[in-house]
């Protein structure tokens, strides 16, 4: 187990975002709170321009913990609108932009939403069953400022009718992916906002830092931008737009206002390093979450600015967005980026099926408990209960949440990835776990990010193939060395029928590894990729019948590869079999994965037999 959740602070049931903020209003209001831009709001500003949203929407709006649908862009006004949210005694319900609109009215209808924000012009993409209120302020926020106006009636007043708020009222809904099913919405209250905002001292934000707003609003990284740089008091400089992310402008903004702490989705940051790894210089801390980061990449950014802090972040958005981190300061990661250790106020456990806790070494599911937990899928009890359990480790009552995330636990407790619970597929009559599979490709050396995913030939019979990005991109012969060092490590079901090696991987627009691109993008089965040649001595020829028998396909030339044409890990095991039979040699299995072609198994198969010649 790692980590421990921290206690309640004192009072901390009246710990809101928006009071925390409107304190800034009071006790800095002339210190600039957020940048889009030419235009920058105050901290004065922003709390005014919230508070008189906040009114409007509580005339329209009834009941505690209502959800409020949003569309927009990133720009000043839209961070004015979840502020106002918030005052207002409602939950946000963010909602993409670059999402098609029968998605956006499944969501606002699943999530319950009457009542929609969003700009003029993208109003007419809601559906007619919300209420509309328009915001005046175009997408980006380039409008000259008004003058601030007084700082007095800042803060969080509102009717009594609306009750006493708490910090365990929600404060946004965010939805999964829907990769396990339909999409479900995660109700994330106030404290756990408070717990990922406030009480890290890993991040340590303070008035003087400029913290960059990239993320998309629908996707939980933003929380961490929006809410841990105003409940610090910072500068919050939003990246104006909503589509793809343009890598000069991005470095623009970073340069221009003089950013000090990032938080990248891993794609983006791979992208950055790799082309534009002066926009660093001028950072103190760089924040990274959403998918496996690469090793090599990381340690070329901190080779490159020794003096700046990176933290890998880990977690589900059912636990507010970060569970564990690994932070250094100049210190390249040791192998694999470590998922680290429990953040504060959040405790950590790595469970084996039985629910008892793994040993150094084990790999495990990961289960999660304290601050950060999410109330659950809105409108979900049975989706929530299957999900959210009781908790044996924490006080009576207690719940925690069951990840599906795969863990090893090294001797030093540093959490590492690897894998799903929930990509568990059949090859062959087999269950694979292809998490496992790219955790042991990235154990191999040379290897830096690896990705497996499932393909179906033409006949329908399942395979596995792996995409692997290279430390060394001169490494011509990785293929056929990973396949070898896997059937060493690895049941041979569980080995991929093909290993790609590419300079990078797609990535969706939220910066993750986007599998679905790498699906059928794999050499296809009983395909000869090589120019014809025959066979020169009779053990080739009697190798390329074998083959043409087994892969059913003709003719085969000595410089086919095995794999290429449709081989996979159980007709290697017959392929061998039958040369034992017939040669009276035994090849190993990871031979073959090395020496893959008609050319190369003679060579094996010669020195095998020469070298049974000069035993006595």
């Amino acid at each position: 187990m790692s980590g421990r959740p921290g206690p309640h602070t004192a009072g901390d049931d009246g710990v809101l975002l928006h009071e925390l903020i409107a304190g800034h209003a009071r006790s800095r209001p002339d210190a600039p709170a957020v940048t889009c831009g030419g235009r920058t709001l105050t901290y004065r500003r922003l709390d005014a321009e919230a508070e008189r949203l906040a009114a409007g929407l509580r005339a329209r709006v009834h009941g505690e913990n209502a959800v409020i649908a949003v569309l927009m862009d990133r720009s000043t006004e839209l961070v004015v609108t979840l502020l106002g949210i918030l005052k207002a005694g409602c939950a946000y319900l963010a909602l993409s932009t670059t999402d098609p609109d029968p998605r956006l009215a499944e969501l606002a209808a699943d999530a319950g939403a009457r009542l929609a924000v969003t700009t003029p012009d993208l109003a007419g993409r809601l559906p007619g069953t919300l209420e509309i209120l328009t915001s005046g302020t175009a997408p980006g926020g380039t409008g000259p400022a008004e003058d601030d106006p007084p700082a007095t009636g800042t803060g969080d007043a509102r009717p009594a009718a609306h009750g006493a708020r708490t910090a365990d009222d929600l404060a946004y809904v965010c939805y999964t992916s829907g990769s396990t099913g339909a999409p479900k919405g995660v109700g994330v209250t106030h404290r756990g906002v408070h717990r990922l905002a406030v009480l890290q001292d890993w991040l340590r934000l303070t008035p003087q830092d400029v913290v960059l707003q990239v993320s998309s609003v629908s996707f939980d990284a933003s929380t961490l931008e929006i809410f841990g740089a105003l409940c610090a008091g910072c500068r919050l400089v939003v990246h104006p737009g909503g589509g793809p992310i343009d890598l000069d402008a991005l470095a623009a903004t970073v340069t221009g206002h003089e950013v000090t702490v990032v938080n990248l989705a891993t794609g983006l940051l791979h992208r950055l390093i790799e082309s534009r790894l002066s926009v660093f210089a001028g950072l103190r801390h760089v924040v990274t979450g959403g998918d496996v980061a690469s090793p090599a990449l990381v340690t070329r950014l901190l080779r490159a600015w020794p003096a700046l802090t990176f933290t890998n972040g880990y977690g589900p958005t059912e636990n507010t967005t970060f569970t564990t981190r690994w932070t250094t300061t100049g210190t390249p990661p040791p192998g694999p980026v470590p998922l680290g250790r429990a953040v504060s106020g959040t405790a950590v456990a790595v469970l084996d099926d039985t629910m008892d806790p793994v040993a150094a070494g084990g790999t495990g599911e990961i289960y999660t408990w304290g601050e950060g937990l999410a109330r659950g899928y809105l409108g979900r009890p049975a989706a929530t209960a299957e999900r959210f359990l009781p908790c044996p480790f924490g006080p009576p009552g207690s719940r925690m949440y069951r990840t599906g995330d795969l863990a090893r636990l090294p001797a030093d407790g540093e959490l590492e990835f690897a894998g799903r619970t929930d990509r568990q597929v059949k090859v062959r009559g087999y269950r694979v776990e292809p998490g496992a599979v790219e955790a042991a490709l990235v154990r191999q050396p040379g290897v830096d990010r690896a990705v497996v995913v499932v393909e179906r030939d033409d006949a329908g019979h399942t395979r596995l193939v792996a995409h692997v990005v290279p430390g060394d991109t001169s490494d011509a012969g990785l293929g056929p060395r990973l396949r070898a060092g896997l059937a060493a490590e690895l049941p041979a079901y569980a080995v991929p029928d093909a290993v790609l090696v590419h300079t990078t991987l797609p990535v969706t627009a939220h910066g993750k590894v986007d599998r679905d691109a790498l699906t059928g993008r794999g050499p296809r089965p009983r395909t000869v990729s090589n120019a014809y040649i025959a066979p020169l001595t009779p053990l080739q020829r009697r190798l390329t019948e074998l083959w043409s028998a087994l892969l059913d396909t003709a003719p085969v030339g000595i410089e086919d590869d095995f794999f290429d044409l449709g081989g996979h890990s159980l007709l290697a095991a017959e392929l061998l079999d039958v040369m034992h039979q017939e040669l009276g040699v035994e090849i190993p299995a990871t031979a073959l994965y090395l020496r893959s072609t008609v050319a190369e198994l003679g060579e094996a198969v010669g020195e095998a037999l020469a070298g049974r010649e000069k035993r006595p």
